[in-house]
């Protein structure tokens, strides 16, 4: 059993007694300097013990909240039967208007075995070959992804791809090319997943440059396929590059191998792109830190944050990648431990929290596997730049692309329906001003896990 196994089953203030040599306590400190050095510790130690109440707290809450809204889907659901039925009587009208948001005949996709899509591949190619012997030419019925195809369902607060769908036909001179690039995806799909091998979407485009050009193009068709089967783009054995990080409290097991986050060094552990080979998750963490940058992500491995409170630390290196986004969705959904968002305070670290939060939309189609609403903003907020002093030498113009981005946000729902969130934009707005993360580091290079994180966690200061 690991130290942090056993540490966590005693109060914080009780692990203090045994943690002098870890806090950098020196046993040849003059008396007073020791006494110091271990109240520190204590103090430390009891707000610890302050961050794990709220926590837990703010864990239960965010499970009755979630126990909530899936009573009120059972009723949706059912509601939605009765009008099948015509079973519905007029005096009902008022208990149904909550699914009126929901858009019929929304694609949403599953989780499909190698088989299935193979399966789902030479259905597509049989219908093709069909219509070739009956000298139609070819075409292909493909959901549209284009944004007035994007739905915001506040029930589900996330973003799903709706009904309307586009032809895609050999005999049309536009769209001739793209038929070609389809098939030629299609092949290469078929033959990577008969060998059950992974590649990256680089391997894919440059399997065929030529005709490919731009990877853009073969990573869009591997989109239009995704949606065409029915699966998760995880399903089709293509992935991207590794990009996320994790440290901290979680244990799991990557094809067989067992994987200690506590274990991996000050870098951590790169986040596998095939999550699907991921089993067997273990933690005993809090909460989950959900880092913007890496820089900051690399002082609170260092520090080892994680072992002062309980918590896994989770990094896209900026805009969040597939992996990352799939790796802490599912991890939140089997742990249950609320996430913590700390990103800079400008426009597009929202709009990052809203990626994880809601979807993105060229991916609308597996939001459902791909999202982590109730994430709560942590820091950097404007309001945060006042109250911890921050010099004006760090607090950055903001430009008019910026703003413009900024009063944009303001019009999305994510924000409108969290009202602390707009107020928190409107000062960004209202006082032009942005900052990184790392203007914490004018106090000193360690006073965000020592004084900021701490502060803000004790304070339950979150949104």
């Amino acid at each position: 059993m690991s130290s942090a196994r056993s540490n966590r089953k005693r109060p914080a203030a009780a692990v203090a007694a045994g943690a002098i040599e870890e806090t950098g306590i020196s046993q040849n400190a003059s008396p007073s300097v020791a006494v110091q050095q271990r109240r520190r510790t204590v103090e430390l130690a009891t707000d610890a013990d302050t961050v794990l109440a709220k926590c837990r707290m703010l864990k239960a809450t965010l499970i009755a909240k979630k126990l909530k809204e899936q009573q009120e889907k059972s009723a949706v659901v059912l509601n939605d039967d009765d009008d099948d039925d015509d079973s519905i009587k007029s005096d009902s009208s008022t208990k149904n208007t909550k699914k009126s948001s929901i858009p019929k005949g929304i694609v949403e996709v599953d989780d499909l075995s190698a088989t299935e899509v193979l399966e789902g591949i030479e259905g597509i190619a049989l219908e093709i070959t069909d219509q070739i012997l009956r000298k139609k030419g070819f075409s292909m019925e493909i959901p549209s992804r284009a944004a007035s195809n994007q739905i915001y369902v506040p029930e589900w607060d996330r973003i799903v791809l709706g009904n309307k769908r586009t032809e895609r036909t050999f005999l049309n001179v536009r769209e001739s090319r793209k038929s070609a690039i389809t098939l030629r995806v299609m092949q290469l799909l078929h033959a990577v997943l008969v060998k059950r091998i992974h590649i990256t979407k680089r391997d894919l485009f440059y399997t065929d440059v030529k005709l490919f050009v731009d990877q853009a193009e073969s990573d869009g068709v591997l989109d239009d396929v995704a949606t065409m089967i029915g699966c998760t783009r995880s399903n089709l054995h293509v992935v991207a590059s590794d990009k996320g990080l994790v440290v901290g409290r979680i244990q799991f097991e990557e094809d067989g191998d067992p994987i200690d986050c506590t274990r991996m060094g000050v870098g951590g552990k790169a986040i596998p792109p095939y999550i699907d080979k991921i089993e067997n998750i273990r933690s005993d963490a809090e909460f989950i830190l959900l880092v913007e940058k890496e820089a900051a992500y690399m002082r609170m491995a260092e520090d080892r944050f994680y072992h002062k409170y309980p918590c896994i630390v989770i990094t896209a290196k900026g805009q969040p990648d597939v992996a990352t986004r799939m790796f802490l969705a599912r991890i939140t959904n089997e742990l249950q431990i609320p996430v913590l968002g700390l990103v800079d305070s400008d426009p597009y670290g929202l709009k990052i929290l809203s990626v994880y939060m809601s979807g993105s939309k060229n991916m609308s189609y597996d939001s459902a596997k791909l999202t982590t609403p109730d994430i709560m903003w942590l820091g950097l907020r404007p309001s945060d730049l006042n109250k911890y002093d921050l010099p004006e030498q760090c607090r950055l113009d903001m430009t008019e692309n910026d703003i413009k981005t900024g009063k944009e946000l303001m019009t999305e729902d994510f924000i409108k329906k969290n009202p602390k969130w707009m107020k928190e934009l409107e000062i960004m707005v209202k006082t032009k001003k942005k900052a990184e993360i790392q203007a914490l580091s004018s106090f000193g290079f360690q006073y965000i896990t020592e004084e900021y994180l701490p502060r803000k966690l004790k304070e339950g200061d979150w949104i």
